[in-house]
């Protein structure tokens, strides 16, 4: 990959474009952003903020899926968190 960049996807090693945002790796991930959450370098980021973070050399990005399941409960329902690979 020409211009490419190494970062870690949760825990992997992976190249990405140079001048790539997070909202660029979801999409080459296929991964719909309504129900992850993506943490950069420590920081979880706002869905609005995946388009405007570029990555860089080193970065480190772990994205979470939140699954509904179990049963509703007086507050709502539960959720569960899943790693994507």
């Amino acid at each position: 990959m020409i211009n490419a960049v190494q970062i870690q996807v949760n825990g992997e090693r992976r190249a990405c474009r140079s001048g790539s945002t997070v909202g660029d790796l979801l999409r080459d991930l296929e991964i719909k952003t309504e129900r992850v959450a993506v943490e950069l370098n420590l920081e979880i980021l706002d869905r609005k903020e995946f388009e405007l973070r570029d990555l860089k050399e080193g970065d480190r990005v772990e994205i979470l899926s939140f699954i509904g399941g179990g049963a509703p409960s007086l507050v709502g329902w539960s959720y569960s968190c899943k790693m994507i690979d």
